[in-house]
């Protein structure tokens, strides 16, 4: 008896775990958008609503650190942000992130990034 009753401990505490999880992550109103870059990396592109704006947030993951890249982020075809990135810590990644309003209809966001190194781009788009 007492078997069965740690393996419903054991199984209800795991199912609060799980339940728990989705909590954590993303907010069901965000958009996010991944892809693989012409060379190793990754990247990411993610939309959420804040306070009547979007914010949009790059990343791109290279897993090394110390590499420069130049990055542009466009709004409707209009570009926000131009600059460069060098990534960091353990996992080698950048991130860029910026507040934009938000226009009436369909708002589209495309991103890109290139090494300055190894000449490798990432580009993304996505809509919110």
């Amino acid at each position: 008896m007492r078997g069965k009753k740690a393996m419903a401990l054991v199984s209800g505490v795991t199912a609060l775990i799980m339940a728990a999880a989705p909590l954590a992550s993303a907010n069901d109103a965000d958009v996010i958008r991944r892809g693989s870059c012409s060379g190793r990396s990754d990247w990411k592109l993610k939309l959420s609503p804040e306070n009547g704006r979007i914010e949009v947030e790059y990343e791109v993951d290279q897993n090394r650190a110390g590499d420069t890249w130049k990055v542009r982020l466009k709004h409707d075809g209009k570009r926000f942000f131009r600059g460069r990135r060098v990534t960091e810590g353990p996992s080698g990644s950048f991130e860029v992130r910026r507040v934009e309003p938000n226009h009436r209809g369909r708002d589209r966001f495309r991103a890109r990034a290139v090494n300055l190194r190894t000449d490798q781009v990432c580009w993304g788009r996505a809509g919110f």
